[in-house]
C-alpha cells in the first residue's frame, strides 16, 4: 500500500515523539540531582521556573551567558566517546558568569541531531548534568530538536544557557590597579576552543584518533578530549574572601585576548612565559604544527584557563586558598601602565 492510501506520519518523516519522551524520563534523575536553592519544578513543563529569594538574594542582578563546544564535538562525534562534551558545555557557560562576580544558578541545553539515538543523547546530557552539579547550578530545563535531512549521519550539535546572579554593586571587574597581580589557574589541557587548529595539526602529522598520543599516555582522541575544568566554586571562594578585582576566562583568543577585556584601556600586564608548566599537549601543537609563540598565545589557553587579578598584598593569602582547593596556581605577572599584554621569558613548552 503506498504512503498516500496509508496516510503520512511524523515518525516516517523521520522525527520519533516517543524517543523524544523516553529520553526525557532517562534524564530526569540526573537533572533531579542538580537541584539547588531556588529551584522550583522539574523538567516537562513549557517554562522553567526559578525562585531568586528562595535561592537567597536580595536585590539580585541577573546575569547570562551562552556558548557551545565548537569543533570538539567532531572529535566527540568521531571517537564515539560523548561523556565529557557535556561538561565542557556548562563550563564554557559558567565560567564566564562567574567573571561578572555572578554565581550560576540555572542551565539549559539545546541538544539538535538528525536522528535521535536515546542512549547516546543521555550520555550527553548526563555529563551537562555532572557538569551542572560541580557548579552549584540546577538543569531546569532544555530542548532536544530531531531535525532529519539537517545533520549528517550521527552527528549533533549543542549549546549551553546559563543564568546567575549577584547582589547590586558586587559585580566585576573592579578596582583593577596598576601593580595587581595576576594569579593563573592551571587547565585540564586544550579545554574547548582551538579545535580547528588542533584537527589540521593532527592531520598535518597523519595522526587519527585511535593512535597514541604523542604527548601522554592513551589515545590521541581520548588525552584531547579532557574536558574544560570548572571554576566556579574555587573562584567565587576567593572573591568572598576579599581583594579579587577581576577574572577573565581563558578561552579562544588566549592569554592576549581575554585579558584586556577585564582592564581598563589605559591598562594592560606583563606577563613571565616561565612561571608555569602547560601540560604536554601544547609543547606537541607548537612542535608538531610548527606553530608560532604568537599564534599558540592568541589560540589555546596554553596551560592557564583562568586568571584572577587581585590586589598585591592578597594574593599570597587568594593563592593558599586556591591551592587548598584543589587548583594548580602560578603567578604570572602583574598589571601596568599601557594597553594590551606583554610577554616575557621562554615559555615551558
Amino acid at each position: 500500500m503506498s504512503d498516500a492510501k496509508q496516510g503520512l506520519t511524523y515518525s516516517g518523516a523521520g522525527v520519533d515523539i516517543d524517543a523524544g519522551n523516553a529520553l526525557v524520563d532517562r534524564i530526569k534523575p540526573a537533572a533531579k540531582a542538580t537541584q539547588r536553592p531556588g529551584t522550583m519544578a522539574g523538567l516537562g513543563g513549557f517554562g522553567a521556573l526559578f525562585d531568586l529569594k528562595g535561592a537567597g538574594y536580595e536585590d539580585p542582578i541577573l546575569v547570562a551567558a551562552t556558548d557551545g563546544v565548537g569543533t570538539k564535538l567532531r572529535l566527540a562525534i568521531d571517537t564515539g566517546k560523548l561523556d565529557t562534551v557535556g561538561v565542557d558545555l556548562v563550563a564554557m557557560c559558567v565560567n564566564d558568569l562567574v567573571c561578572q562576580g555572578a554565581e550560576p544558578l540555572f542551565f539549559l541545553d539545546y541538544f539538535a541531531t538528525g536522528k535521535l539515538l536515546t542512549e547516546e543523547a543521555a550520555t550527553i546530557i548526563e555529563g551537562i548534568a555532572a557538569g551542572c552539579a560541580a557548579s552549584g547550578c540546577a538543569l531546569i530545563g532544555g530542548e532536544t530538536a530531531e531535525m532529519p535531512g539537517m545533520y549528517h549521519a550521527g552527528d549533533f550539535d549543542l549549546a549551553g544557557f546559563a543564568v546567575g546572579a549577584m547582589e547590586r554593586g558586587t559585580d566585576l571587574p573592579a578596582g583593577v590597579s596598576e601593580g595587581d597581580v595576576l594569579l593563573g589557574l592551571g587547565s585540564n589541557g586544550v579545554h574547548s576552543n582551538g579545535f580547528s587548529l588542533v584537527r589540521r595539526v593532527a592531520d598535518h602529522v597523519g595522526l587519527t584518533w585511535t593512535d597514541a598520543a604523542p604527548f601522554e599516555d592513551g589515545p590521541v582522541g581520548e588525552a584531547l578530549l579532557a574536558p574544560t575544568r570548572l571554576y566556579v566554586l574555587p573562584a567565587l571562594a576567593a572573591i568572598r574572601a576579599g581583594g579579587v578585582h577581576a577574572l577573565a576566562h581563558i578561552t579562544g583568543g588566549g592569554l592576549t585576548e581575554n585579558l584586556p577585556r577585564v582592564l581598563p584601556e589605559d591598562l594592560g600586564c606583563d606577563i613571565d612565559l616561565s612561571s608555569w608548566t602547560p601540560p604536554a599537549v601544547f609543547g606537541w601543537l607548537a612542535e608538531a604544527g610548527n606553530v608560532a609563540q604568537s599564534e599558540m598565545l592568541k589560540t589555546f589557553n596554553c596551560g592557564i584557563g583562568m586568571v584572577l587579578v587581585c590586589a598585591p598584598d592578597r594574593a599570597d593569602a587568594l593563592a593558599e586558598l586556591l591551592s587548598s582547593a584543589g587548583e594548580s596556581v602560578s603567578r604570572l605577572g602583574i598589571v601596568t601602565t599601557g594597553a594590551g599584554v606583554r610577554y616575557s621569558g621562554t615559555p615551558n613548552w
